[in-house]
C-alpha cells in the first residue's frame, strides 16, 4: 500500500509553496493557506488525542463553511473519514443515514442543532455530538466512545484509505453511503485539472452544497490543490452571485442547469459585468441548449459534463471547443477514465454509433457502498460500474446522455425518454421548467404525462404546448397530459424526484389545467 495520492498532504505542500494566498473567502471571511494548514493539523492531533484512528468516521451537519474545509482537511491528515450529511433532510432520513454510517462522532452547525439533536432522538445508541470551529471540535474533541471494542487505529494514512461517505440522492430508492477513498479524489481531481483547468490566479465560486460531491471534487478541492481562492456560500440566491461574480471577479463556478437558469432569469443578469468569468461548468443534469445559448451570449463558455457520485464524480465532459459544434452533448471521457456502451438487457459491450447503458470504470470508481456488498457488487459487475443510464454514442466518440433507463417508459410498444420530450419544452420561451413521467394506461400500457413550471410573466396553455411539441418530436411521444405545477420536485443535485410526481398523479392531487393530446 501506498500514500503518494492522500489528500491531506495538498495542504501541507500549500501551506509552503502558497501560505499567505487566501484559500478560502467565506462571506468576506478570509483564510490564508497557511492558517487552514494550522487548523487543520491541530484538529487532526486532537483527533487522534482522543482516541479517533484511521477509518473511524465523523460526520457533519452544517452549510458551506471554512470550519468543515478545516474538518475535511483534518480527516485528510488524520485517515478520518467525513460523512457530511444533508440539512434539507427531516430528522428521520438524517437518523436513517446515521444509522447506515456509524459515525463515532456527529459536529452539528448552531444552525442546525435542533434538527441534528431531533435526527439523533431516533437513534437508539446516538453518537457523541459537538459543534465545529473555535467554539466546538477545534477547541475540545469529545472522547472516542466504543462500544465495539474496537482500538484506534494509528498507522499512516494509506490511497486505498476512505475519505469521504457521501450518500446519493436517493432518486430511485432508499438512499446509500458512496465510500470514495482518496486516490478516488486524487484521480479525479487530476482529471479535471486536464480538461477544466484551474490556476493558482483563479477566483472560484463554491455553491454546490459540501454534503454533495461537486461540493468538494467539482473544483474547490482542485482549487486548494493549486493554491487558488475558494468564494463559499451557503446557499444559492441568483441575485447574490452576480453580486459576487462582479465585485470578487470570479473567473470560474460549478452550478446546475437549475442554477444557470435562474441567474439568467434575474433582472440584474443582463447588466452584471460578467467579463471575469471566462469559464463555467455545468454539472447533474443536462443543460437545455436554449439555456446554453444564453450564457454563450454573454461570452461565458460552459463546460457541460456527466458524473455520478459512484465515480466520484467526473466522467465525461464537452470541451470547450465543442460547445456549440456538439451542443446538448455530455463529450467524451475525461482522462484516466474508460467508459463503453453496453446492451442494458445482455450485457454485451457495443462498439461505434451505439445506443445503451453507460458504464464506467478507472482509478475515479468508487470503493463501494457502506455495509451494503449486494448493492455493491451489483453496480460493480464484471469490473465496472454500471451508471444506469441510458446513453447514445456517435461515430466521433461523442456521448450523450439520453434518461435513466428506469424513467424510460414503454407506449404502445415504442420506448420513450422523459428527457427527450423535456429538452423539447425547454425550447418553449413559456416553459421555466419541466418533467415528464410515464403513468399506467389499459390502452397503450403507459402513457406520458408532463408536469410544467411556467415562466414569469409569460402565458401559455397546454393546448399551446402540446402543438408546440407536435412539431418538435414524433407524434407518439407526445405526452397524454400537460399539468401547470408551481415546482418540480428535484434532488440536491438537480435531478428530477420523479416518485414525487408519480405519487401526485396516483393520488389525483393535481388542481391545474390539462389536455389530453
Amino acid at each position: 500500500m501506498t500514500s503518494f495520492h492522500t489528500i491531506g498532504r495538498w495542504i501541507e505542500d500549500r501551506a509552503i509553496a502558497t501560505g499567505d494566498r487566501v484559500a478560502i473567502d467565506d462571506r468576506g471571511v478570509r483564510l490564508s493557506y497557511r492558517e487552514l494548514h494550522r487548523r487543520a493539523v491541530a484538529l487532526a492531533d486532537r483527533f487522534r488525542d482522543a482516541g479517533y484512528g484511521v477509518g473511524d468516521r465523523i460526520a457533519t451537519i452544517t452549510g458551506n463553511s471554512s470550519d468543515h474545509v478545516v474538518v475535511f482537511f483534518a480527516c485528510a491528515l488524520s485517515g478520518l473519514v467525513l460523512v457530511p450529511l444533508s440539512w434539507r433532510l427531516s430528522p428521520a432520513e438524517l437518523a436513517q443515514q446515521l444509522e447506515r454510517a456509524r459515525p463515532e462522532l456527529l459536529l452539528v452547525e448552531d444552525e442546525f442543532s435542533a434538527l441534528g439533536g431531533a435526527a439523533l432522538e431516533r437513534l437508539p445508541v446516538p453518537p457523541v455530538r459537538t459543534g465545529l470551529g473555535a467554539r466546538g471540535v477545534e477547541t475540545e474533541v469529545p472522547r472516542a466512545r466504543r462500544s465495539d471494542g474496537r482500538t484506534a487505529s494509528a498507522r499512516p494514512v494509506e490511497d486505498d484509505d476512505a475519505l469521504l461517505i457521501i450518500f446519493t440522492a436517493g432518486t430511485l430508492g432508499r438512499p446509500k453511503g458512496a465510500v470514495l477513498t482518496h486516490a478516488n479524489c486524487f484521480w479525479t481531481n487530476l482529471a479535471l485539472s486536464r480538461t477544466a483547468e484551474i490556476s493558482g490566479d483563479d477566483v472560484v465560486l463554491s455553491v454546490m452544497p459540501q454534503y454533495h460531491v461537486g461540493g468538494w471534487n467539482v473544483q474547490p478541492l482542485l482549487a486548494w490543490w493549486v493554491g487558488a481562492t475558494v468564494v463559499l456560500e451557503r446557499t444559492f440566491d441568483p441575485g447574490r452571485v452576480l453580486q459576487l461574480i462582479a465585485e470578487r471577479r470570479i473567473t470560474t463556478m460549478m452550478g446546475v442547469p437549475a442554477n444557470y437558469l435562474f441567474l439568467a432569469e434575474h433582472p440584474d443578469f443582463q447588466r452584471t459585468d460578467l467579463s471575469s468569468l471566462r469559464h463555467a461548468i455545468v454539472g447533474g443534469a443536462p443543460m437545455p441548449e436554449p439555456l446554453l445559448r444564453t450564457w454563450h451570449s454573454r461570452g461565458v463558455a460552459l463546460t457541460q459534463g456527466y458524473g455520478l457520485t459512484e465515480a466520484s464524480p467526473n466522467v465525461l465532459c464537452l470541451a470547450d471547443e465543442d460547445a456549440k459544434r456538439k451542443a446538448g452533448l455530455a463529450g467524451k471521457p475525461y482522462p484516466h477514465v474508460d467508459i463503453a456502451v453496453a446492451d442494458p438487457v445482455t450485457g454485451e459491450r457495443l462498439t461505434g454509433n451505439a445506443t445503451g447503458e453507460l458504464i464506467v470504470r478507472g482509478p475515479g470508481v468508487f470503493a463501494g457502498y457502506v455495509d451494503d456488498p449486494e448493492e455493491t457488487a451489483h453496480a460493480l459487475r464484471g469490473g465496472w460500474l454500471h451508471t444506469g443510464d441510458l446513453v447514445h454514442r456517435d461515430d466521433d466518440g461523442y456521448v450523450r446522455v439520453i434518461d435513466r433507463i428506469k424513467d424510460i417508459y414503454i407506449s404502445g410498444g415504442e420506448s420513450i425518454a422523459p428527457a427527450e420530450i423535456e429538452s423539447a419544452l425547454f425550447g418553449h420561451p413559456a416553459v421555466a421548467d419541466v418533467a415528464v413521467i410515464g403513468v399506467p394506461d389499459a390502452r397503450w400500457g403507459e402513457v406520458g404525462v408532463a408536469y410544467v413550471v411556467r415562466r414569469r410573466g409569460v402565458a401559455t396553455d397546454a393546448e399551446e404546448l402540446t402543438a408546440w411539441l407536435r412539431q418538435h418530436i414524433a407524434s407518439f411521444k407526445v405526452p397524454r397530459q400537460i399539468l401547470f405545477i408551481d415546482r418540480i420536485p428535484r434532488s440536491s443535485s438537480d435531478k428530477i424526484v420523479r416518485r414525487e410526481l408519480s405519487a401526485r398523479h396516483a393520488a389525483r392531487s393535481d388542481t391545474h389545467e390539462s389536455t389530453t393530446a
